[in-house]
């Protein structure tokens, strides 16, 4: 990624797979897709650290995940 995201400007979105109303899990930025990059944290702690990952690489890890490989 060449140029800095700001990642106080982007919409954060809760996963679909939250438990307990929403308290156990994590947010993306899908607006950040756009430049790259999905941006992850934990919902519990909006100003902590964020993961940023390149598409390529979310898209993997994500498959991998549907398909059972980490059970």
């Amino acid at each position: 990624m060449s140029a800095k995201l700001d990642l106080n400007r982007v919409s954060w979105v809760r996963s679909s797979y939250s438990g307990n109303g929403g308290a156990n899990c994590v947010e993306w930025a899908p607006s950040a897709i756009g430049a790259g990059v999905v941006p992850i944290r934990d919902s519990k702690d909006p100003q902590g650290p964020v993961l940023v990952f390149n598409t390529a690489a979310w898209s993997a890890f994500v498959g991998a995940v549907r398909r059972g490989e980490f059970l």
